[in-house]
């Protein structure tokens, strides 16, 4: 039961770039990843399906607008080895397709629909100066209006959030891309998107691998302080130990979890208050379904907000994945049971049933929960128990800022 510097839990994008910014920047300090699965990655892995990489987490891309980041990434997978793409992100109005976001796209729809969401939109609360409402559902017809809100975002969000609407907050909305009735007005005047641009407008992604790829030398960079199959169960705050499922058990000086806190069955040497508040968290998790068929698209990704169709988005791999065909759905775990399974068999070409189910897939930004983490990552730190990443934060990361969070908190151990 050797003791090290730091004990890492998790070995998705947040436990890898941790550990190797400390192999990098701490040369004097021992650490050691502890892994469930029998590779790394977590949800930016991949898997070869049809003869090409799928990811199995949903679709992962590297944004480009943090050049630290992707300096630090381009050390273990060099630049020349990804492609870079405009993104091209659609929304299935069933008879037809519009761009993300929404409002800075209605100039594509036909005259008499603009008309009808422009008439919407400039009613709505946001621009008749009213109060911002603090629940989610009522945000999100203050801000766009009755007509896209109805038929778009809350369907769709539904779909995506298994039905939780209700229980989510304000706090985090502000990250959407911002485009106002002017803006929203100009576009179907010009016919062009106004207004701020989504994530990912610009971004990475592999020529010849899955996006996996990456983070599987990121493992390989640690050598034989990764270990794989060590499911924790128990996390020993007093003596800042761990014991894994196998009865193993690792002692550190901290602790850097980076796997969701109600992952973990038990939690010795804390108040009670601590469990309450870890019960309070809320997350939910998603199939990933391949479907051998070709869409005529050049899409990269498409979101479904259909009532009627189980999955919320579609990612059209052909489109950033080379020589690949086929495609994936992306769908809520509640809802994987009204998936049409003649029309999305997900099987391959030799009649494999190919569908990956990941339990935790999206934190829940829950109305009370900026007050819970707070006080829970609070409540850990000073006892050495450092949250971080999408699951040790319980923030709705993108792999890129993971990797920021990791180098942000590298600077703060190495103060």
């Amino acid at each position: 039961m050797e003791k090290v510097t730091y004990l890492i839990l998790g070995a998705g994008p947040a436990g890898l770039s941790i550990a190797n910014l400390i192999k990098r920047n701490c040369p004097e300090a021992s650490f050691l990843v502890l892994e469930k699965e029998r590779e790394a990655g977590g949800l930016c892995r991949s898997a070869m399906v049809d003869g090409s990489p799928l990811d199995i987490g949903g679709g992962h891309f590297l944004d480009v607008r943090r050049p630290k980041v992707n300096e630090f990434l381009f050390s273990f997978m060099p630049e020349e080895e990804w492609n870079v793409y405009e993104r091209d992100s659609r929304i299935d109005m069933g008879t037809y397709e519009i761009g993300h976001p929404f409002e800075a796209n209605i100039w594509q729809m036909p005259e008499e629909e603009q008309v009808q969401y422009l008439k919407s939109i400039a009613v709505a609360g946001c621009n008749l100066e009213q109060p911002k409402p603090e629940k989610f559902v009522d945000w999100i017809i203050w801000k766009l209006g009755k007509k896209i809100a109805m038929e778009y975002m809350l369907p769709y969000n539904e779909k995506m959030f298994g039905g939780e609407l209700e229980k989510l907050g304000t706090y985090w909305l502000d990250k959407l891309p911002n485009v106002s009735f002017e803006e929203t007005l100009l576009s179907c005047l010009n016919r062009k998107p106004y207004g701020t641009q989504p994530g990912h407008a610009r971004f990475y992604y592999p020529k010849k691998y899955g996006y996996g790829e990456l983070w599987l030398r990121m493992a390989k960079a640690l050598g034989d302080q990764i270990l794989y199959h060590q499911i924790v169960t128990e996390l020993d705050f007093a003596e800042k130990k761990v014991t894994c499922a196998d009865g193993s058990q690792y002692f550190a000086e901290k602790i850097i979890t980076t796997i969701p806190w109600t992952s973990i069955q038990s939690y010795v040497g804390c108040e009670e208050s601590f469990c309450e508040l870890v019960g309070k968290l809320k997350h939910t998790g998603t199939e990933i379904r391949y479907v051998a068929n070709t869409l005529e698209t050049k899409a990269h990704w498409i979101y479904v907000p259909d009532a009627n169709k189980a999955h919320h988005r579609i990612l059209v791999r052909r489109n950033f994945c080379d020589g690949s065909k086929g495609y994936w759905l992306e769908t809520n775990l509640n809802r994987v049971g009204l998936i049409n399974e003649e029309e999305f068999a997900g099987k391959d070409a030799n009649g494999e049933r190919l569908a990956f189910p990941n339990e935790y897939t999206y934190p829940l930004n829950t109305i009370d929960k900026p007050i819970v983490i707070k006080e829970l990552l609070s409540y850990a730190k000073e006892r050495g128990v450092i949250g971080l990443g999408r699951w040790g934060e319980h923030e709705h990361y993108n792999s890129d800022r993971t990797v920021e969070r990791a180098m942000e908190l590298m600077e703060e151990l190495r103060a």
